[in-house]
């Protein structure tokens, strides 16, 4: 019959001006992590499966140049030809791939598009990075600064403005990935 609806020495407290207001959380509640309307950058184009028999091993990475050659970078030696035929059928070279098996002659693989430049005046080294700012190009080879610059990537960099970034990774001989970036 005589139930208190709060505790008194809580409605004290509050009349007192002692209970600081509640702070609000302008997020809605249901935003959890993975719950929150913006989906992840894609990191893949494309994802495929093949049937491999012939192939040893459980995970492996490869690389497919413009001309269909397979450069294998992990994994067993043996012919990645079916995995590369499954994944031209939704992709064309060149592009970047790692597979895994599923099971005994079952592969999933995935793959992403890459872009090849031949540099044939390249120097040494497996990485380049060319900087090129208001304050002028810097070329730096495995992390090295050396003196010059190299005009296939300024020309691959200029195309994305004024100033830009270039990296380039060596693939086999003078084939070179390359990534470039407005800065």
């Amino acid at each position: 019959m005589f139930r208190r609806r709060e505790p008194l020495h809580e409605r004290l407290a509050r009349e007192g001006g002692l209970v600081a207001a509640p702070s609000v959380d302008p997020r809605p509640r249901w935003q959890e992590t993975g719950v929150h309307g913006l989906q992840r950058p894609r990191e893949w184009d494309a994802t495929v499966t093949a049937d491999a028999p012939g192939i040893e091993g459980d995970q492996v990475r490869f690389v497919t140049l413009p001309d269909g050659t397979v450069l294998v970078e992990e994994g067993p030696d043996s012919s990645l030809e079916p995995l590369a035929a499954a994944v031209e059928g939704a992709l064309r070279p060149p592009y970047r791939a790692r597979g895994a098996r599923q099971g005994e002659s079952l592969w999933a693989v995935q793959a992403r598009r890459l872009e090849v430049l031949e540099l044939t005046d390249a120097p040494g080294g497996e990485v380049l990075d060319l900087t090129h700012t208001a304050e002028g190009t810097e070329l730096r080879v495995d992390g090295e600064r050396v003196f010059g610059s190299l005009r296939a990537l300024e020309e691959r960099g200029a195309r994305e403005g004024r100033e830009y970034a270039v990296h380039a990774e060596r693939l086999d001989d003078e084939l070179w990935e390359v990534r470039a970036a407005a800065l």
